[in-house]
């Protein structure tokens, strides 16, 4: 369960913020740059499908408990 809230809350900042991602990962790469439109979709494209995972991990969890 604790996987999923991770993907959730990590998926959230990717979706919402994720020119904050870009600052971390990869502004260090290039002097007075801005991360470019693809990245930032792309970047919100990926944290989406990690909320995604996140459900699912956090239904699975409750459908074993309920056997």
């Amino acid at each position: 369960m604790a996987a999923g809230i991770v993907l959730i809350m990590n998926g959230l900042i990717m979706l919402i913020y994720p020119s904050i991602v870009w600052i971390i990962s990869e502004s260090w790469k290039s002097n007075n740059a801005e991360p470019s439109i693809l990245y930032i979709w792309s970047t919100r494209f990926g944290g989406i499908i990690s909320i995604i995972f996140g459900i699912v991990f956090i239904v699975k969890y409750f459908r074993s408990k309920k056997n």
